[in-house]
This record gives structure tokens, sequence and C-alpha cells, in this order.
């Protein structure tokens, strides 16, 4: 996967645009401000300490969204579709990365988009979007210097599968599907699954993923590719699951 550098200093809309999503889809950190509300977040946090609960936020095909506790702040800014800029600190590459000195703005309209009651409990959470007009990349670490990323280019859904989701797909299967990976190298090649002692995925791409594992006799690593790119999430997901099956030996 190229760098950010490439794709910033050309200043093709299609590459700054996929630059833009892969941070939206990989932050570091995010700070949220809305126009005539002092820290709308303010009342979120830690239920323990007399907080209504975390804020999550969740990049859905280009579009920023939030899933609040009702009765928010957050909420009530979005009934009234108050504007905001959202700002997030890259998270693409390893810590020490130049990639992550990049930062994008965005900034929008807040809407509300409905309820959703969770399933272990009886919270009810509303989920809040930032309607999106501004998009800005810059890298402070470098001059700080603006790009403007036009926002049709920013919205297409060429970039669904953007390096920023990538990155972020193989870090949650390393992390939270790793009796699941373990099991998909066990089967396929033949070792029995206590010798499996951890399977790391890395590189994943439209077209294949890297699979690393440590198992009694040492460790290993392979490349698989994917019998043709994927086109989608769903798409990806389902050509992971299959070479992980069958492409190992």
């Amino acid at each position: 996967m190229t760098s950010l550098d490439h794709h910033t200093s050309t200043g093709d809309p299609a590459l700054l645009a996929a630059a833009a999503r892969a941070v939206l889809a990989c932050p570091a950190a995010v700070n949220l401000v809305v126009d005539g509300v002092d820290d709308v977040l303010g009342d979120l946090g830690d239920p323990t300490e007399g907080g209504r609960g975390e804020l999550g936020m969740q990049d859905i095909a280009g579009v920023p969204t939030f899933s609040s506790p009702a009765g928010t702040r957050l909420v009530e800014a979005a009934a009234r579709g108050r504007r905001a800029l959202l700002t997030l600190e890259s998270g693409l590459g390893p810590a020490a990365s130049a990639d992550r000195d990049a930062v994008l703005t965005l900034g929008g309209r807040l809407e509300r988009r409905g309820q959703e009651a969770c399933e272990c409990c009886t919270e009810v959470r509303e989920t809040v979007v930032l309607v999106v007009d501004v998009v800005v990349l810059s890298r402070p670490q470098r001059g700080g210097d603006q790009v403007r990323v036009p926002v049709a280019a920013f919205r297409s859904p060429a970039h669904v599968l953007n390096r920023g989701y990538l990155q972020r797909s193989a870090e949650h299967a390393n992390l939270c599907h790793q009796d699941e990976l373990r099991r998909a190298v066990s089967t396929t090649t033949g070792t029995r699954l206590a010798e499996v002692v951890g399977v790391s995925l890395s590189g994943l791409t439209a077209t294949g993923v890297e699979v690393q594992w440590v198992d009694v006799t040492g460790a290993h690593r392979t490349r698989l590719r994917f019998p043709r790119a994927a086109t989608s999430t769903d798409d990806l997901g389902d050509l992971l699951r299959g070479e992980l099956h069958a492409g190992l030996c």
C-alpha cells in the first residue's frame, strides 16, 4: 500500500478522497465540536461516575455515524440540525509511521437517524450522522498545509475498501477472532489446534492477505490470493473466510 505522501502530493481528487476515507475509517483520535453547544460530549463518560455512557463512532460508507445514549447534548444538537466540526487524527500504519501525522477535518450538519435498542440491556441509543459538506486534509508536522478534498469524490463508493478499512478489518480479526483464525490454520494445515499458538493477518487488500502463524515447529507465513478482487465489504469477508479455510497448505 502506498503512503499518504503519494496520495496528498498529486492533487488528484480520487487519490485525495482515498486518503481522506482511509483516515476516517482508521482514526487514532476523534474530536467533535458543535456550533452553539459547549462541551457537546460532556454528559457522556463512565456511567459509574455519573456519565451517560461512551459515544461510538463508525465510518458507514463515508458517513461519520455516532451511536449515542438517548437524551444527550449530541442527540439534541442533531435534532436541531446544528453544524459540527469533526477532527480525526490518522491511525494508519504502525505507531511510528509518517502517515500518523495526517489530520482529517470534516464539516457538516448533524442529523438524527432513528433509535436502536441494545439486545443485551434496556438502553436505547440514538443514531446520529454528520452530513459532510467540507473535507480538508492536513499534515501539521510537515508545514501545516491544508488540502480541500472534493466532497463528491470523498463520498464515492469506489473508496469503500480503503486502506484504513482494510487495516482495521485485519486488526479486528487478530484481536477478536483469534480462536477462529487458529481453527482455520489447524484445519487446513493438519496441525492440532492446541499446537497452533497464534495467528496474525496483515497486508489485507481486495485481492489477498498475508497469514502468519506460530506452532510448535516454529513461525510460518504465506500470502493467500483471492480467486478475484473483492468488490464490497461483504464480498471481502466472504472471500477471506473462504480462502482461510481452503487456501492454506
